[in-house]
């Protein structure tokens, strides 16, 4: 089994995560500091920073636990980490009975829905900017939204040293717009703005494809419905 799966197995982290800690030089195997790619065998001591890692994989029987996929509306000030040492982490917040890791992530300063699992096989799927999932945000605005700041967002933006995809964008209030993405760059909306002298005030995640957040308050959350998993990924046949 490729060791990152090992990882997310043992309800660690999700295996994108897993390939971070193992491009880290923090994963070993019987001793010796792993890359991404490497596997672990039957019998094999698998460590993260030290400390060992068993996985938990369960059989295909009627009392192994069903995957948990969960809609959640973040607050502010919530960290989408599985890090249990960060304060606010998000693990920590919805306070799972199973173990769960975030979907992607949602910055610290913005809200809205985030979709959680337990299920690591998923999360790869559902990330690919290839598979064009699409993501919705309402965004407030220091200033006036005007028409040649809503045709430069959709047209791209350069940052992180290259150019955003074109997307939709929409005047939604004076100081406010809407925007949906298919991609996931880090504080993107926040730096495409930023580009045209506007500071986000607000920042809400209102759709991830065809989950919507719906009348969730924040801090709350739910179990996705089987309708709602199978519009996510409809070519996958088991959740």
């Amino acid at each position: 089994m490729r060791v990152n799966k090992y990882i997310s197995e043992a309800g660690l982290c999700s295996r994108r995560e897993a390939d971070e800690l193992l491009l880290a030089g923090r994963v070993t195997i019987n001793g010796e500091v792993v890359t991404t790619g490497a596997k672990a065998l039957e019998g094999d001591e698998v460590r993260v920073d030290g400390e060992i890692v068993k996985a938990r994989i369960l059989a295909a029987t009627p009392s192994a636990k069903k995957a948990v996929y969960i809609a959640l509306n973040k607050p502010v000030g919530i960290t989408c980490t599985t890090d249990h040492t960060v304060a606010g982490n998000i693990v920590d917040f919805v306070d799972h009975p199973q173990r769960i890791f975030p979907i992607g992530r949602l910055d610290k300063d913005s809200e809205g829905l985030i979709l959680l699992t337990s299920n690591g096989d998923i999360v790869n799927e559902i990330l690919r900017a290839e598979n064009r999932h699409e993501k919705e945000y309402l965004v407030a605005v220091n200033k006036a939204v005007t028409d040649e700041f809503l045709a430069g967002m959709s047209k791209g933006v350069r940052i992180h040293g290259q150019m955003t995809q074109r997307c939709r964008v929409r005047r939604i209030a004076k100081f406010g717009f809407g925007i949906v993405l298919t991609q996931g760059l880090n504080r993107q909306i926040r730096l495409m703005a930023a580009a045209f002298g506007y500071r986000v005030t607000q920042l809400r995640r209102v759709r991830i494809d065809n989950i919507k957040l719906g009348h969730l308050k924040p801090g709350q959350w739910r179990n996705l419905t089987d309708a709602e998993l199978k519009g996510l990924l409809p070519n996958r046949t088991q959740w």
